[in-house]
């Protein structure tokens, strides 16, 4: 069923805070330690992004091999997905390690988004490769994605499949309902989540509509609500927990990939976005395209959660 809620437009001033001219902006996250936002360019070459706004700071690993998503390791670094597979990466070295390989048999697909639940597993997606050798565009023809759930002694288990393109990994505050978008498909779902087994169950769609472009990365607020970056929307869409739009904030990027939230109080919303292919006309009116977008939603956020390994 299509569930299109109540718009409302909102007012809010959205400004770019570093202009990174990225192909594909996306694995955005906070680190409340060194209050400092991290952030990947996934096209080729991949790189990894550090910015401090309190001082400026901006820093950029760039990485031989495509990288897709990031999350802190309790045990310092990062946990990182990659084209083919699960990787540990060291700030420190710049170097990234292998940790897991769960979809050798489908070489044409490459790892997506992901993020950590509450208790410190790494759930990561795949979807068919659409970055070839020179960066070019290759077409999504299958729905060849899987969604893996990853423990910190590198086991993996498959939790959904059928994917189109996997998105959007994330929690409640309770942490009793799980959110997952599949992008090609323009579909979010909610399902239950049990942390102690790390299950999900009882999938259904929290939201569907195709008015705004397509659901991409995704977190949730301190209320409980979803924030959904929307991919050729233009906007980054409030979703309350029964899937109703109740807010549209218009953002001056036609592809806007990921949010989180950030900043010493948690109560600033930072987004990536990607400028890769985009045409002529498109960076004429957004120029800022593929940089790192921000504003104050009038509620605070959460932590990402960290991976236990």
């Amino acid at each position: 069923m299509l569930k299109r809620g109540v718009q409302v437009l909102s007012a809010i001033e959205v400004t770019c805070v570093v202009a990174a001219r990225d192909s594909l902006g996306e694995g955005v996250l906070w680190d409340a330690d060194s209050q400092s936002l991290w952030w990947l360019d996934i096209a080729r070459p991949s790189r990894i992004h550090r910015f401090s706004p309190v001082t400026g700071d901006h820093q950029i690993w760039i990485l031989p091999l495509l990288v897709t998503a990031m999350a802190r390791r309790k045990s310092g670094g990062f946990i990182v997905g990659g084209e083919d597979g699960v990787y540990g990466f060291d700030p420190e070295t710049g170097l990234t390690t292998p940790f897991c390989k769960p979809e050798t048999d489908l070489p044409r697909n490459r790892m997506n988004d992901g993020a950590c639940d509450p208790q410190g597993r790494f759930w990561i997606g795949s979807m068919m490769q659409n970055i070839g050798p020179a960066g070019e565009d290759l077409d999504i023809t299958a729905d060849t994605g899987n969604l893996f759930c990853v423990d910190d002694d590198g086991s993996w288990r498959i939790m959904e499949s059928k994917v189109g393109v996997s998105n959007g990994p994330c929690w409640s505050p309770d942490g009793k309902t799980f959110y997952f978008s599949d992008s090609k498909n323009q579909v979010i779902y909610a399902y239950d989540f049990d942390g102690q087994e790390g299950r999900i169950s009882n999938r259904r769609v929290l939201n569907d509509n195709r008015d705004h472009g397509y659901p991409d990365g995704a977190t949730v607020d301190a209320e409980g609500y979803l924030w959904s970056a929307r991919w050729e929307g233009s906007c980054v869409l409030r979703i309350d927990p029964k899937g109703r739009i109740v807010q549209k904030i218009d953002v001056p990027a036609t592809r806007v990939t990921c949010p989180v939230f950030g900043g010493a109080d948690l109560d600033t919303l930072y987004l990536t976005t990607s400028r890769a292919h985009v045409s002529a006309d498109v960076l004429a009116k957004y120029p800022e395209q593929g940089g790192i977008f921000t504003f104050k939603p009038g509620v605070k956020g959460l932590l990402k959660n960290s991976f236990s390994g």
